[in-house]
């Protein structure tokens, strides 16, 4: 009994010894050991092992069924006869569908009755969870583009895609890394390119909010079990044991749509939770005289941040969101008991509505606090303003909406609490390519760009783009006298380099640099067409055909490549071949008017004016102001 005894404290005061070091590790380390170099992913059927319970709610969460392949059971469309979209600006209609299981969306034009024109591509992917919208992706050997046309649920309506209607590029609209990472898991990508990629998921997740899971993995099979109730688990990430400004990086790293700048050296795969957003990348959003009024869909970090009530308390987002749960299952008082955890007076003290109101609102606290608002980026969309106030409820006109054009203010950087003289540069010149090619953003970025010392690398690489948006080729040749083709370690600015010899009539200058723009980014189709036309303007034809041929293998629809390797074609005296080349441009794109032109030259080459003559009053039809068109009626005449 007593050798029992003995062995029973022994056992316990080496449990205790255990706990106590355990916890002494558990609590003094505050690096997660998945954030470490080369920790791999171990993909969401690995974590479904374990948490099945789990999975089972995810899956059909927003971010659970936010990517899938296009099938009628992804989509949350309605198709038949209603299901046609016509876009008065560029004069097609699309008419989406399934056939055999597979969805396609139709391109065409009529005249007179007759179909003019027909354009059929196979949608590979639908991208929304159809809490809003279904839009649709296009795969082209890798390439992915996406659709002119997106499914509105809440109004159960087709239309053309955001940013689409007035502006539309039809299937030319690439998804690089930006906005496939926030809209899905990981994908495979292809260095080099812009939007190539080798494996796509469908959908996003676990690992994306807690990390990449293979230590934490080894660790469990090896019978290393955390208690979690008491300890940190620091093998994989738990949002909820970040500190509140991890937390909303971790959020906002999707929910903060704005201008994105990567940090030197970054990409967007790089950003993983319990990092801070800022070792990555920077996010900026332009604020005009209304921006309290109006704001696109994915704000929400923004929205709430201005809130009251995030500024006085502690709360996050997952004080009111379980991100394993569906919003459309959650129950509303959830939401309510986040708002009554703070707000604890009695229902009178707490809310100054009238009775009647609050009746109507059935004590709805988040219902009238977050109204649902329309977005000014998404068309037919209801979304919840995460901007909590008194001055912020159901029913309340939103002054500033459609009262005049607002004033610009500036941009203002959201991921800490300043930017540099160089990241406000390049959040103005990201704004400029990417959504307002405005003076007034190049005129910001030289404010920024003017005090800093251009014999810094990475001052004068962005000074050499901000040359490059306003034409100023002088300047930046005059930049660039002092690098060599050899030293350019970035296909961006080789690429700036090069074109800006190539504008200034310089393609023998232009060839190294664009070389080494290609070497960098090899599967950037349009550097390798940019390369391809210098060697056009340099007389090296066959080699000016092999670079155009292979952006054709690996891009078949390329209508730019086809144009210039007709006209490489053209000039090595294959005329028939040329015109092949041209008609399968215009079949693909009926309006593109270099495509036309060139083979007006060509039918004019044939002395078949007739055919010329028509060619190029179809180029004025759809652009008065084609000087080529003018030249060449003016020649016929």
């Amino acid at each position: 009994m007593n050798r029992l005894i003995y062995a029973l404290f022994t056992i316990l005061a080496l449990l205790l010894i255990f706990c106590n070091s355990e916890k002494e590790v558990l609590t003094t380390e505050n690096t997660y050991l998945n954030l470490q170099e080369g920790v791999e992913y171990v993909g969401m059927n690995t974590c479904k092992s374990c948490h099945q319970n789990v999975h089972a709610t995810f899956i059909h969460t927003g971010m659970g069924r936010s990517f899938d392949n296009a099938s009628q059971e992804k989509s949350d469309a309605v198709y038949g006869d209603h299901a046609l979209v016509y876009d008065t600006a560029s004069n097609f209609y699309y008419k989406p569908f399934f056939r055999d299981s597979n969805m396609y969306v139709l391109e065409f034009r009529l005249q007179d009755g007759d179909t003019i024109h027909q354009r059929l591509e196979q949608i590979d992917y639908i991208i929304g969870s159809g809490q809003h919208t279904n839009s649709h992706i296009v795969d082209i050997n890798g390439y992915i583009y996406q659709a002119p046309v997106t499914y509105y649920t809440q109004e159960k309506r087709w239309d053309m895609a955001p940013g689409f209607r007035g502006d539309n590029i039809r299937f030319e609209r690439l998804l690089a890394t930006e906005c496939i990472t926030c809209h899905n898991h990981f994908p495979e990508h292809v260095a080099g390119s812009m939007n190539k990629y080798v494996k796509m998921p469908t959908g996003i997740e676990c690992e994306r909010c807690h990390g990449p899971g293979e230590i934490h993995v080894k660790e469990k099979l090896q019978g290393k079990i955390v208690d979690t109730s008491q300890y940190i688990d620091y093998t994989i990430v738990n949002p909820r044991d970040l500190n509140r400004d991890l937390q909303m990086d971790l959020c906002q790293r999707c929910h903060l749509q704005g201008i994105a700048v990567l940090n030197e050296g970054k990409s967007f795969f790089d950003f993983k939770p319990g990092m801070r957003l800022d070792d990555v990348m920077n996010v900026f959003l332009p604020r005009y005289t209304n921006s309290d009024e109006r704001f696109i869909m994915a704000s929400q970090a923004d929205r709430l941040r201005l809130s009251p009530c995030y500024q006085q308390s502690e709360m996050t987002c997952i004080s009111c969101h379980n991100p394993h749960k569906s919003v459309e299952v959650t129950d509303q008082s959830q939401y309510n008991n986040a708002c009554l955890s703070c707000h604890q007076a009695s229902k009178e003290e707490v809310c100054g509505a009238p009775m009647a109101r609050r009746m109507e609102m059935q004590d709805d606290c988040s219902g009238c606090h977050m109204p649902l608002s329309g977005s000014i980026d998404i068309p037919h969309v209801n979304i919840t303003d995460h901007y909590i106030s008194r001055n912020n409820t159901a029913g309340q006109e939103r002054k500033g909406i459609d009262k005049g054009e607002p004033a610009f203010l500036g941009m203002k950087i959201l991921t800490k609490e300043k930017a540099s003289p160089l990241e406000m540069a390049k959040a103005y010149l990201a704004m400029y390519d990417k959504y307002a090619s405005s003076d007034i953003m190049l005129d910001s970025a030289w404010y920024y760009l003017q005090p800093l010392d251009n014999r810094i690398d990475s001052v004068k690489n962005v000074i050499i783009h901000y040359y490059f948006a306003k034409a100023n080729f002088e300047s930046i040749i005059e930049l660039a006298s002092t690098i060599q083709a050899g030293d350019v370690n970035k296909g961006w600015l080789a690429y700036h380099i090069g074109e800006a010899y190539n504008k200034s009539g310089l393609p023998q200058q232009a060839l190294p640099y664009l070389q080494k723009a290609v070497e960098k980014m090899p599967y950037h189709l349009e550097f390798r067409e940019k390369l391809g036309t210098t060697y056009i303007k340099l007389k090296q034809i066959p080699l000016a055909i092999e670079e155009l041929e292979w952006v054709l293998k690996e891009h078949p629809k390329r209508t730019i490549a086809m144009t210039n390797l007709g006209f490489a074609y053209a000039l090595s005296g294959n005329i028939n071949q040329a015109l092949e080349y041209y008609n399968q441009a215009i079949e693909l794109d009926p309006d593109y008017e270099q495509a036309l032109i060139n083979k007006a030259a060509v039918k004019l080459y044939q002395r078949d004016i007739h055919a010329a003559r028509i060619l190029a009053q179809r180029v004025l039809a759809i652009n008065p102001d084609n000087q080529q068109a003018v030249m060449l009626l003016q020649q016929l005449q």
